[in-house]
């Protein structure tokens, strides 16, 4: 069943001991906004993640399948998608019948169908074999730390060896040096938008609302690593308005969410560190839901 109703959302989650999301044009240090120093977490992060547990959950199976992963070649699913509407005629000859011409909308409708981050998210399939554009329904901000992060570094040592050259220069036992940056405590939250009318022309249903939903408070829980340390979901606000236009700006339902330190704590190392409040009065046809609870 196609969406009835808008949708906005919060997302509220923590780090502790662990780096978020490195800059790999900084050494990979926790991103930060240096003018404020608050903690920075891409969309394009937590995106990857929710498509993680999609993949998990799903089995990779469509209508479920993911299309950006690591080493998937995109143009090998476009082809996918010409064959499945029986024009792989098109994938012959010359550059411009390649393109697709009156057929690119027939193949783009079947990637929609079969690719949950398509229909979710959206994509540029236009490169190479031409399966169009898809401006998806979900988009998410990036995530912002309540209050500045630190970002700590730290010394590790590798006593292994790669080659028998190396064995023969650390005789004397002087080991391979690296570093590990990590985030003390942050909490973060980020914000995100579903659109009815464009879920409507990829697909995206109730079905892949609920999974969605799903995934933010579960994708954490199966992308532990070293490097992350302990991240969790803390909160999930959603936003129901009464149609698909929406009954409130986005701006007015997200300042309703409030974190802040309690009172007397100076360095928060914990999320009962913190006070959530979230203001219910004069809300008019938007219903608050929350799917998982502070």
């Amino acid at each position: 069943m196609s969406l009835q109703n808008r949708y906005d959302f919060v997302l509220l989650f923590d780090v502790k001991d662990g780096n978020p999301n490195g800059d790999p044009d900084a050494g990979n240090l926790p991103r930060v906004d240096a003018e404020t120093g608050l903690g920075l977490i891409t969309d394009v992060c937590l995106k990857r993640k929710v498509r993680n547990y999609v993949g998990i959950v799903k089995k990779e199976e469509p209508p479920y399948e993911i299309y950006v992963k690591e080493k998937a070649v995109l143009n090998k699913q476009h082809e996918r998608a010409y064959v499945a509407i029986g024009v792989a005629d098109l994938l012959k000859g010359d550059e411009k019948k390649r393109k697709g011409g009156d057929k690119v909308h027939e193949a783009r409708a079947w990637m929609c169908k079969n690719f949950f981050d398509i229909r979710a998210f959206g994509a540029v399939m236009s490169l190479g074999v031409n399966c169009g554009q898809v401006r998806g329904p979900v988009q998410m901000t990036f995530a912002r730390s309540i209050d500045p992060i630190v970002s700590l570094e730290h010394s590790i040592t590798r006593m292994a060896v790669a080659t028998e050259k190396e064995a023969i220069d650390q005789a004397g036992d002087n080991r391979t040096m690296g570093r590990k940056y990590t985030v003390p405590y942050g909490l973060y939250i980020s914000q995100g938008f579903i659109s009815a009318h464009l879920a409507e022309d990829t697909g995206f249903s109730e079905d892949d609302l609920n999974l969605f939903w799903e995934a933010l408070v579960n994708m954490f829980e199966h992308d532990r690593s070293a490097a992350r340390g302990l991240m969790s979901t803390r909160g999930l606000y959603v936003f129901r308005h009464a149609g698909k236009l929406g009954n409130a700006p986005a701006f007015s339902l997200f300042s309703r969410i409030q974190a802040k330190r309690k009172e007397g704590i100076t360095v928060s190392r914990d999320f009962t560190d913190y006070d959530i409040s979230l203001d219910r009065q004069g809300l008019d046809k938007v219903n608050v839901e929350l799917i998982i609870k502070p």
